[in-house]
């Protein structure tokens, strides 16, 4: 007769299948892209107890020797792979990766920009160069471990929030379309991260208790200025005050973010200073005392390059609500077109807006879509 745990885990596992939606019709072949973390285990788990061909295909970004702990992660996913009993492969998308990600990364920060390398990799890697991969391989789509809930209504695939508002991960997944969307499963979309673990752990993955990864990808645990000195140098400037007081020194405008607080090494008495603004032309960080000071605060913000799920953009103006950064709470917003561009004006100042992160905009959990920031307006 079956012992207690093995019937509890079973039970729980039936529980769990019965909350994972799908549009592709299981029997069919899955390729998973994984990471060797609990969460995207976990997904190829579900997927195979449902009853999906599954192959496992782990991605490499970035060169050995470098921070990022790849070859580990490969040694995780080999073992998951193993214990699952399913193929799985690795494929190697370190020249798609510096080419499409890296050095736009580069280039923004030399232009005294925030890129989020995060929306670039899911955009021209993830669900383009991966999904390319499943498709060649002759799965019928792609699932991965992020958080988010993809549906369908009507004939049209939409981007929800994730049952985990904690873990929701559709800030990053703004640039979705209706064809990848077709393609991709995100089997955690209902599950909370306390249960994904507890899965992880009655299923005896060998990551259940793995620590997530943090930052980006290829810095890793390093520091982030010692990473990216080789590649843009240093370029001092004076460090100003929004009253035009010379406070300090910068080693150059790229490794400062608008609402740092930390790294200026600027002491003295009062409230910590902030970086505000950045002077590019006369090459000056422009800092204020004081997490609430009205110079951190913006009403409105000009975006570029919108994106929209659904394939159309809607008619102008509209409103909704945004986030301006990833975990932010959603802000209401309005929402109209200048020329291609987007204007955003929310219905309280928003601190730190910062150019080249993106805003992406919901409507009743429901992601719509996004753009680049370019500018703040007081």
């Amino acid at each position: 007769m079956p012992g207690k745990k093995y019937i509890l885990m079973i039970l729980s596992l039936n529980k769990a299948l019965q909350r994972v939606e799908s549009h592709i019709p299981t029997g069919s072949t899955i390729v998973v892209g994984m990471s060797g973390g609990v969460d995207s285990s976990v997904a190829a788990a579900l997927l195979k107890e449902l009853g999906y061909a599954v192959v496992g295909l782990f991605m490499k970004n970035w060169e050995e020797g470098d921070s990022c702990p790849a070859e580990k992660d490969a040694q995780d996913v080999a073992q998951v792979a193993h214990l699952l009993s399913i193929p799985f492969y690795t494929v190697n998308f370190t020249k798609e990766y510096r080419e499409e990600v890296f050095e736009s990364f580069l280039a923004d920060l030399k232009k005294g920009l925030t890129p989020n390398p995060d929306v670039l990799c899911n955009r021209e890697v993830k669900f383009k160069k991966l999904l390319e991969k499943a498709l060649s391989l002759g799965a019928k789509g792609l699932a991965t471990g992020h958080y988010a809930k993809n549906s369908i209504r009507d004939g049209s695939f939409f981007l929800e929030c994730a049952e985990d508002s904690s873990k929701d991960q559709t800030y990053f997944l703004y640039t979705a379309t209706q064809e990848t969307l077709s393609r991709t499963l995100f089997p955690l979309a209902n599950f909370k991260k306390s249960e994904v673990r507890k899965l992880a752990a009655l299923l005896h993955l060998p990551v259940a208790e793995k620590k997530d990864s943090t930052g980006v990808c290829f810095i890793g645990e390093r520091n982030f200025r010692e990473f990216l000195k080789p590649y843009l140098g240093v370029s001092p400037g004076k460090i100003r005050t929004v009253e035009n007081e010379v406070v300090g020194e910068h080693i150059g405008l790229h490794y400062y973010t608008i609402g740092q607080r930390k790294g200026m090494g600027i002491g003295g008495r009062g409230d910590a200073w902030f970086v505000v603004s950045k002077d590019m032309e006369k090459n000056e960080l422009i800092v204020a005392q004081g997490k609430n000071h009205p110079a951190l605060f913006s009403s409105s913000l000009s975006a570029k390059e919108p994106h929209w799920i659904s394939g159309k953009a809607p008619s102008f103006p509209f409103y909704a609500s945004a986030k301006i950064r990833y975990r932010q709470l959603e802000q209401p917003c309005c929402v109209t077109q200048e020329g291609d561009a987007l204007r955003v004006t929310f219905s309280t100042p928003q601190r730190a807006i910062t150019p080249q992160q993106s805003v992406v905009f919901y409507k009743e959990g429901i992601c719509l879509g996004g753009a680049f920031i370019q500018w703040a307006f007081a």
